[in-house]
């Protein structure tokens, strides 16, 4: 979805809306009778270790695949997919008339799929490179696209109003949800596919059931400002929301009026921009782009900002964290439309193990394992945490 004035778009491809840790040595504690260890905070910094400049237009949205691949979307109508790591570019799909909105990888990261406001959305094999599905239906701007765990359905949200649950083996829209009354910003499965959250432009937030399409749920901030992004938490019991209030909500799925805590400090009252968790180790975060040309870092549970990232000079649409949680990729709008790969270093150690992230064509026995692995292990890293929230 490309950027002019509030909802509506326009050719410039603006989504608008509206190694390891070290310890100091141990030091006795008098009177203490025993000596106590006390352990140095470690200290941890993000430096820009590649600027990317391939798009021509705003980079609307970054997803990495479980392989460690980058893929950018951009209002130049292409999708361009990159090493993860390194920003070495590995291939450029066009095949869309318009700007494209979204992009999502499938979880054996073979394929990609991709909203445009050409009102369609395409299916890519990424190992090739090629298009091989074209998804017609919608009557509007395609905003938002991703795929279930199984990577057999993808849901999709669209300016007009509607949310669409698609089969990609057979091209078939399977279910049309009458979802808002303003266009749809954000749709997406929970970790089994059972439900689909939507976020619109309405102010709401709304938890479908998949296979009878019934809604389930509603929720809204005070005021219902317009919501431009909102997923799930890898444990699938919280929603993380953005809305053009300034404000990034996390939500307790079980109890539809509690939201349990609230992100500040960025700015967001133009542009729809996504919002992410992210975890390093056993430290959740919270990554966002901002109007102020800046990415905010937020610790999950204290809701402090921990970092501000600076280097582009427009508005940060679109962010990204690595299964790692040791690199973000982030994009910026039209005056800027570079990629950013910001690399974590701790106690001026970077943390980037070039190894974890060199792309390797996976087997088709081993496509899904390691999928699946990797959802496995961000949801450890977030486990631990989730107690502390309420």
């Amino acid at each position: 979805m490309e950027g002019g004035a509030q909802v509506a778009p326009s050719s410039s491809g603006e989504a608008m809306m509206g190694p390891g840790p070290s310890a100091a040595p141990p030091q006795l504690q008098a009177p203490s009778p025993e000596p106590r260890v006390e352990q140095r905070a470690e200290a941890v910094t993000w430096s820009c270790a590649h600027v990317i400049s391939s798009h021509s237009r705003a980079v609307s949205s970054l997803e990495y695949s479980a392989e460690g691949l980058l893929a950018s979307a951009s209002g130049d109508c292409t999708v361009k997919i990159w090493n993860g790591t390194s920003g070495a570019h590995k291939a450029t799909l066009a095949g869309h008339d318009q700007g494209i909105s979204d992009v999502a990888w499938s979880s054996d990261s073979r394929f990609l799929a991709s909203a445009s406001d050409d009102k369609t959305i395409n299916l890519w094999d990424a190992t090739k490179g090629v298009q091989v599905l074209g998804l017609k239906g919608h009557t509007s701007y395609v905003f938002c696209v991703n795929f279930n765990r199984q990577s057999n359905l993808l849901v999709s949200g669209s300016f007009d109003e509607n949310v669409k649950i698609w089969d990609i083996r057979t091209g078939a829209c399977l279910r049309t949800l009458p979802a808002h009354s303003d266009p749809v910003t954000a749709a997406s499965f929970n970790k089994d596919g059972s439900c689909i959250v939507s976020g619109s432009h309405d102010g709401l937030i709304r938890l479908w059931d998949t296979a009878s399409g019934q809604c389930m749920k509603t929720l809204f901030a005070e005021g219902s400002p317009p919501v431009s992004h909102v997923t799930y938490a890898p444990n699938g019991k919280y929603l993380l929301a953005s809305t053009l209030d300034d404000t990034i909500r996390l939500w307790d799925i079980s109890d539809s009026t509690k939201c349990i805590k609230a992100f500040r400090g960025h700015d967001n009252k133009k542009y729809s921009m996504h919002c992410h968790f992210g975890a390093r180790k056993q430290s959740p975060f919270i990554v966002s782009g901002s109007e102020s040309n800046e990415v905010f870092i937020w610790d999950l549970n204290s809701r402090k900002v921990l970092h501000r990232l600076q280097g582009h000079n427009d508005a940060v649409l679109a962010v990204a964290p690595d299964p790692t949680g040791t690199i973000i990729a982030s994009g910026g709008s039209t005056a800027d439309a570079t990629i950013r790969l910001w690399w974590q270093e701790s106690d001026g150690h970077v943390e980037v193990a070039e190894e974890q992230h060199q792309h390797r064509e996976p087997s088709a026995e081993t496509c899904l394992s390691a999928s699946a692995l990797c959802v496995a292990s961000v949801e450890r890293r977030f486990s631990a945490e989730w107690g502390a929230l309420k």
